[in-house]
């Protein structure tokens, strides 16, 4: 399926893939609202539809929207509400870069009228299909896995102190998936050395991994957010690593094998 909003390949096995920051179009009448920086669409999760590229192979179905965040937030919930309270939060519809600054003109930022055009237009229609897919799956299944998958650069003082680990396992606390899998994940996580880990550290899962992860009904949620410095380089023009990304495919691999082989009743 494709349309002007999001692209969704529709697989075989239990598993959804989600890549709800990849999109980089930003329409014109906006554009020209915006800094002159945010052409270039820097906070997306650059060329993660290239790295995930694999899940299709292992019959995931794989959805990815074609907008940046800029226009709106697909992981964030449809009322507005901060994912992390008492640290600083990007809105449904963004007003400043991940770095902090404005990301609009002065005066040029979105009103309730128009965030509320956005979600209709944009937002809806990504989590309509998202939420139908999932129920395909655990209908054909039983059960369905949602694996939410996102990247960032690797310190950014404004959001998180420090430098982020590489690979950041996020379960809501454990309440988006079964204990089980957030198990037999971690344990991927431990097997290999190349890469530092944490579960539920900084980012413990968005509004997709939080909304949609309901272990007791059979869907099983969960976030992975990746340094970009694991595959990418980290400055304009943001391209790919090739010896980084060839590393990193194996860890990914083995996280959605891991997932396709866990079972509820296992």
């Amino acid at each position: 399926m494709s349309d002007d909003i999001f692209t969704l390949h529709r697989g075989c096995a239990p598993l959804l893939v989600s890549l709800p920051h990849v999109g980089v179009r930003i329409p014109e009448p906006l554009k020209a609202r915006l800094v002159e920086r945010a052409a270039t669409a820097e906070d997306a999760d650059w060329h993660l539809d290239r790295l995930y590229a694999f899940a299709r192979d292992l019959g995931a179905s794989v959805i990815v929207p074609r907008h940046s965040r800029y226009v709106i937030d697909l992981n964030r919930p449809p009322e507005n509400r901060p994912l992390y309270a008492g640290a600083n939060n990007t809105e449904l519809c963004p007003t400043r870069f991940f770095s902090g600054d404005p990301l609009y003109r002065d005066g040029q930022a979105p009103g309730d009228a128009e965030v509320q055009m956005r979600l209709s237009r944009f937002w809806r229609p990504y989590h309509d299909a998202l939420a139908a897919e999932l129920a395909r799956l655990k209908g054909d299944h039983g059960h369905a896995v949602l694996w939410d998958g996102h990247s960032i650069r690797s310190v950014l003082p404004w959001l998180f102190d420090g430098k982020l680990p590489d690979l950041n396992l996020g379960t809501a606390d454990g309440a988006s998936c079964a204990p089980s899998l957030r198990a037999a994940l971690m344990q991927v996580l431990a097997a290999q050395d190349r890469y530092t880990h944490v579960t539920d550290g900084r980012f413990k899962g968005g509004y997709i991994t939080r909304h949609y992860g309901r272990p007791r009904d059979g869907v099983h949620a969960l976030q992975m957010e990746m340094c970009w410095s694991t595959y990418m380089d980290e400055r304009p023009p943001y391209e790919v690593h090739a010896r980084r990304a060839a590393q990193l495919e194996p860890v990914l691999r083995a996280l959605l094998q891991a997932a396709l082989a866990w079972s509820p009743d296992a």
